[in-house]
């Protein structure tokens, strides 16, 4: 069986995922960590999104890899570097949505998510997985969340994760950017899939959207 689950940034849908594949007993697909991994790799080899040359290389030479460790944390490996903080701040999230919009990157990167779920049972989590990347999935959900709320979400997820403090303020102005990116861009904009369970999320907590969906689930 193939779950996907859509939605912008901070409406939750990773801590959702994980939850669900986890009730479930499903592997989880964090596709936004493969775009981000690319995205950290680029900016290190200061590759920009328009050279497309050393783009082509740089889709050659990348190895991403999700492993989870002893303690039950999912680990994302670039190559054989332990990138999962480094690929969560601010700038390599603006600078992922960036790379998204270039064909040749998400061609490649959808290939490689339709090899690792073929024939399994996974929840998938993005941006386009039940638009495009797995529009034959058996069951999809689309989460939205006022960008207020998910800012103060992203703010509190930055700080637990880097161990710093984020301005809210800063982090909706960031949200409303990446909105207006992941929404307006040609390829593959951000949006529900025809098909999809809406879920607003504003309101509800962790384990709320979780047996929502899990209820739905036949």
């Amino acid at each position: 069986m193939l779950i996907t689950i859509d939605g912008p940034s901070g409406v939750g849908k990773g801590t959702v995922a994980r939850a669900v594949s986890y009730k479930l007993g499903f592997s989880y697909l964090d596709s936004g960590a493969m775009y981000r991994a690319l995205a950290l790799y680029a900016d290190l080899k200061n590759i920009k999104e328009d050279d497309d040359l050393k783009l082509k290389k740089l889709l050659i030479d990348i190895h991403i890899q999700f492993v989870t460790n002893d303690e039950g944390e999912d680990r994302v490996f670039l190559n054989t570097d332990d990138v999962t903080e480094d690929i969560r701040s601010n700038e390599i999230s603006q600078l992922a949505s960036k790379f998204a919009k270039v064909e040749l990157v998400r061609n490649v990167l959808t290939e490689m998510q339709k090899r690792l779920v073929k024939n399994k049972n996974y929840i998938t989590e993005g941006r386009d997985m039940g638009t495009y990347v797995f529009p034959d999935a058996d069951y999809k959900f689309y989460l939205d969340a006022d960008p207020v709320v998910r800012a103060e979400r992203r703010s509190l997820q930055l700080t637990q994760t880097l161990g710093m403090k984020f301005n809210p303020q800063k982090i909706l102005e960031e949200i409303n950017q990446r909105d207006n990116l992941d929404k307006t861009r040609k390829i593959c904009p951000l949006h529900p899939a025809d098909d999809a369970i809406i879920i607003d999320t504003t309101n509800l907590s962790v384990i709320d959207v979780v047996e929502n969906i899990i209820n739905r689930i036949k």
